[in-house]
């Protein structure tokens, strides 16, 4: 899940609608979990069906939090070079062992930054992108502009700093049980946390990088009357980079479902043990 979904509209590059055939706009469908192999159509490798009504509503909000991201950056395509430079022979998924270069030399605010002019660095830059693409603080108007700054292309800023900032209205943010602010009710924290699993780069020119990075992610309103119930995701998010003054930033991104391992019987926490969770243990700085 996440409000990280950013589909655009036309093509197959990053941004593009058409990289998922199952579009979860206007909550058309339910979230599915598709392992290795499986065929939509052959009614294998999909989450059973289950009747709680708490289920139903997670699955509410997830889609509304994509559906908003996706209408954020609805006219981005890809980078505008990166399609039409010759692929590094060298792209494709690398071994699971770390590279051994420093992957950052810096942040910009909260946000790791100077990230390594290759591969190797636009694959840590993605990650740490798709971090804070999916972050609680996308959702706060005040962090929201800050962020779009920092890891968007400069010509890009302006579009989608209003793109942004329409799709994550007060009526939008009423639906998640955030205020205008983007903040929780007393007594809720609202949390939307995404681990990246690991980074492949599908393309790879010394000007223009595509990433995929498998991510999984926590997601939802923890409180006793919480009707939005922390749950888990994973999705698969591909950003579109360019080397832009002196770092890789974002020049447009798209978001698809899974892979999805099966879900395990194991006993959910409580409100308050989530809520404890996310105030205690603080993030990282990824690396490739």
């Amino acid at each position: 899940m996440s409000q990280g979904d950013e589909r655009g509209y036309g093509g197959n590059e990053a941004g593009s609608r058409s990289e998922d055939a199952y579009s979860t706009l206007g909550g058309t469908r339910q979230t599915r979990t598709r392992l290795p192999g499986g065929d939509d159509g052959d009614g294998y490798g999909r989450r059973p069906t289950r009747n709680s009504r708490s289920l139903i509503t997670v699955v509410g909000v997830v889609v509304l939090l994509i559906a908003a991201i996706a209408f954020a950056n609805q006219s981005g395509g890809g980078a505008s070079d990166g399609g039409k430079e010759k692929e590094s022979a060298a792209a494709g998924a690398g071994p699971t062992a770390a590279t051994g270069t420093k992957p950052v030399t810096g942040k910009n605010g909260t946000i790791a930054s100077g990230f390594a002019h290759d591969e190797q660095g636009a694959q840590s830059a993605a990650a740490n992108y798709a971090v804070a693409l999916v972050s609680a603080e996308i959702l706060q108007p005040d962090r929201r502009s800050e962020i779009v700054r920092q890891i968007f292309v400069a010509e890009r800023v302006s579009e989608l700093d209003a793109r942004f900032n329409q799709a994550y209205d007060k009526a939008f943010l009423d639906k998640v049980g955030l205020d205008e602010k983007g903040n929780a009710a007393s007594g809720m924290t609202y949390v939307s946390r995404t681990a990246p699993v690991g980074t492949k780069a599908t393309a790879y020119t010394t000007s223009s990088a595509t990433v995929e990075v498998w991510c999984t992610g926590v997601f939802g309103t923890a409180g006793v009357s919480s009707t939005n119930p922390v749950s888990n995701d994973w999705f698969t998010m591909t950003l579109a980079l360019r080397w832009a003054d002196d770092d890789w930033k974002v020049d447009s991104f798209s978001q698809k479902d899974g892979p999805a391992p099966v879900n395990t019987d194991r006993t959910a926490s409580n409100a308050d043990e989530i809520a404890k969770a996310v105030e205690e243990y603080g993030g990282f700085t990824y690396a490739r």
